[in-house]
């Protein structure tokens, strides 16, 4: 039943809030991503890509191409989403989505020589923004990196 009657609506004490405020990691996560994401744009923005663009094709920086599937459950994405943000990159000519050698029907991330070239140049760039971040964190970052990652591999359901 509707707590709204007539445009009236019940009361939820304030110290309700401040509790969710307070102890929501959700909030809290969502809330340092936004601002995170912000300062990692503006530093990569002169390279043409996004926070996101940027971990998306560091994460196709390995021996070997890595197949769409595995590149979207490495970045905790689906496929649809994955395929969604590949188009900007590959229409810039960073990324190229090939077939599998071995089996036709699975497709491959490969970054460009373009691509490389761009993470070769915005990585100290990167690297500077985040030294900026961890001494914000003051002398925590590698503790809160680390219960990040925990939290995630831990986390693995939780989303269904």
């Amino acid at each position: 039943m509707s707590t709204y009657i007539l445009g009236a609506m019940s009361t939820l004490p304030f110290s309700v809030t401040r509790e969710v405020h307070d102890r929501c990691l959700c909030l809290g996560a969502h809330r340092a991503a936004r601002l995170l994401a912000r300062r990692f744009d503006a530093a990569l923005a002169p390279f043409g890509i996004t926070h996101g663009q940027f971990s998306l094709m560091m994460s196709l920086n390995r021996p070997e191409a890595p197949r769409l599937g595995e590149a979207a459950t490495f970045l905790a994405m689906d496929r649809t989403t994955l395929t969604a943000n590949l188009k900007p990159l590959e229409r810039q000519g960073l990324v190229e989505v090939r077939p599998d050698a071995e089996d036709r029907r699975s497709r491959r991330l490969v970054l460009t020589k373009r691509g490389h070239a761009l993470l070769k140049s915005a990585v100290p760039v990167w690297r500077a923004t985040h030294d900026e971040v961890d001494r914000l964190a003051g002398g925590d970052a590698q503790r809160l990196r680390d219960q990040l990652t925990k939290l995630a591999r831990g986390g693995e359901g939780l989303d269904k």
